[in-house]
């Protein structure tokens, strides 16, 4: 069975950096695009940045300049590198995966989510 574990989450003051990271275990072939989500009080789900396994990142609007995505593909890792953090940057973090795992075969992949990680900015 495929896990993602998010860590790093906590309380900082706006103006400082936390780093996220999410570790993938399970009997895995493989691993496509990786992810970071979050989800404030009462808003729906959004996209924060996505990397491909060859490195190519892409951000959200709202994040650029500020975050920084990057993984480790030989210990299925991706991580999160927030800077500049403001309050409206609290919400859960999740970490998302295209997993090909032994559940479905080497050739088939699907997505995977972490629990989450809370990350509060507040003076």
């Amino acid at each position: 069975q495929v896990q993602l574990v998010e860590s790093g989450g906590g309380l900082v003051q706006p103006g400082g950096s936390l780093r996220l990271s999410c570790a993938a275990s399970g009997v895995i072939f493989s691993i496509n695009d990786m992810a970071w989500y979050r989800q404030a009080p009462g808003k729906e789900r959004k996209l924060v940045a996505t990397i491909t396994r060859g490195g190519s990142a892409a951000y959200g609007d709202s994040v650029k300049g500020r975050f920084t995505i990057s993984r480790d593909n030989a210990w299925n890792r991706v991580y999160l590198q927030m800077n500049s953090l403001r309050p409206e940057d609290t919400a859960v973090y999740y970490c998302n995966a295209d997993v090909a795992s032994v559940n479905d075969g080497p050739n088939h992949s699907r997505a995977y989510w972490g629990k989450g990680t809370l990350v509060t900015v507040s003076s």
